[in-house]
């Protein structure tokens, strides 16, 4: 049998979260043996072999969503300075606490960020009233931008550092099992290599939902089914949501529907930004990201808009709903997302090619010209069509025929485990942290639930 080496914490996941509790372990207990095992590739090896095609190619491990940095590492880089969106972990925290920490966060990224201090976008009381007065509420925070490009410099200068501490940074490792042996615990992962830990630390993100539900039910974790978001990828030009994106930069709004009453929210925004396709697991879906620098920038600006669903007894499956409604658009794009123009869609008809060459919007994704009523449930497709028109109330333009809608873009979080205490320990010594916790769904809160948790194991250990 090949020795097993063995660790006094073993991070599972190389995102954010990850990263910053072993940024926090090692600044406090430099002697502690660590390391981080991520699925994916390291950062400098992160390549979309998409390149300007920028279609899917089904690479076996999706560069975009996995690898160190996370799948954040591609995104461009808003970091919301509360706990107003993003999460759950002031509920879970207090807000207090929450802020703390998140402002610890805050302070690693600018003594790492090799670039003049990102600009933070305030809150704006004119921008409020204006949704507020057309039944839209605006969700209102601090938020910092970096940019892809100088998010992609900050994550490298820090794993850089870690390195530098000490830690192990092994890639390609695929974590399949962790069983306990004794005192410690033992991890298999599927490059066929074992280590052993005293702790561990699970940060996989929502990439890794499945090995947590499999995790939960093997150890007897109790777990709650989150909800799921399902929705489109909205792309136009950048000018019709400059009011807001000059002054906050990123508008989340959300919106309560007149037909069904359901919650739809918009986020995600993208200032002079593109669009970009994500494997997750065999499955395409649309995301988008934005850069700092001004000669990156496009002509357009891109947002998700998504329904949520909370499902009721006896359903249990909100992940695989999810996952097969956007399955079911890669078939008719024939393994790709779709495109059509909203004009369109209205009108009953699909895209097509001789259409959206004629565009005023031009696609910054090479998806296919399509018809998206054919994926998204009645009830979905029209609350997005009702959100899209009570969007062009505040942003007139909005609801242009040469709007673009790309689908699907679904945000399936992780399960929400029954934790053992406030350390979020799922049994003892193993702790889950980050999106896959089912609390965070951001880079800001993931963070700090990062540094948190190796706040938790740094008592236990003194």
């Amino acid at each position: 049998m090949p020795d097993i080496k063995k660790y006094d914490i073993v991070i599972i996941g190389g995102g954010i979260g990850g990263l910053m509790s072993a940024y926090r372990l090692l600044k406090k207990q430099p002697k502690l043996q660590i390391a981080i095992t991520e699925c994916g590739n390291v950062l400098e090896k992160r390549v979309c072999p998409a390149g300007k095609n920028s279609t899917c190619v089904h690479c076996k491990i999706c560069n975009i969503t996995n690898g160190f940095a996370g799948a954040g590492a591609f995104s461009d880089g808003k970091f919301n300075l509360g706990t107003a969106y993003g999460g759950t972990l002031g509920e879970e925290l207090g807000e207090e606490t929450a802020d703390k920490y998140i402002k610890e966060v805050d302070n690693i990224l600018n003594e790492y960020c090799t670039s003049d201090i990102p600009k933070v976008y305030k809150s704006n009381d004119a921008l409020k009233l204006k949704c507020l007065q057309n039944n839209l509420r605006l969700l209102d925070m601090n938020v910092k931008h970096l940019g892809t490009d100088n998010n992609f410099l900050t994550m490298q200068n820090i794993i850089k550092s870690l390195a530098d501490f000490g830690a192990d940074l092994l890639h390609f490792y695929n974590c399949k099992s962790i069983e306990k042996q004794g005192g410690d615990y033992i991890l298999t992962y599927e490059n066929g290599k074992t280590l052993s830990a005293k702790k561990v630390i699970i940060a996989t993100g929502r990439s890794g939902a499945n090995f947590v539900n499999d995790f939960c039910k093997e150890h007897g974790v109790k777990t709650h089914s989150n909800h799921v978001d399902i929705g489109v990828r909205v792309e136009m030009k950048d000018i019709i949501w400059r009011e807001f994106s000059e002054k906050i930069y990123e508008p989340k709004i959300l919106y309560k529907t007149k037909t069904f009453e359901d919650r739809c929210r918009m986020f995600c925004f993208n200032q002079g930004g593109l669009v970009s396709a994500e494997n997750n697991h065999g499955i395409i879906t649309a995301n988008g990201h934005s850069f700092a620098q001004k000669e990156k920038k496009t002509e357009n600006c891109n947002f998700a808009i998504l329904s949520s669903i909370r499902f009721t007894e006896p359903f249990d499956q909100p992940t695989e709903y999810a996952e097969n409604i956007s399955r079911l658009a890669n078939m008719i794009g024939n393994g790709n997302v779709l495109v059509q123009r909203f004009g369109d869609l209205i009108r009953g008809r699909r895209t097509n090619e001789h259409r959206l060459m004629q565009n005023t919007v031009t696609p910054t994704l090479k998806a296919t010209a399509g018809d998206i009523s054919l994926v998204l449930p009645h009830r979905i497709l029209t609350n997005i069509i009702e959100t899209i028109y009570a969007l062009d109330k505040v942003a007139p333009g909005t609801a242009n025929d040469d709007t673009l809608l790309y689908g699907c873009e679904s945000k399936y979080y992780s399960i929400r485990p029954v934790f053992m205490n406030k350390k979020f320990e799922l049994i003892d010594g193993v702790y889950i942290i980050g999106d896959g916790s089912g609390i965070c769904r951001g880079l800001s809160q993931s963070g700090a639930m990062g540094i948190y948790v190796a706040d938790c194991i740094l008592d236990n250990l003194n």
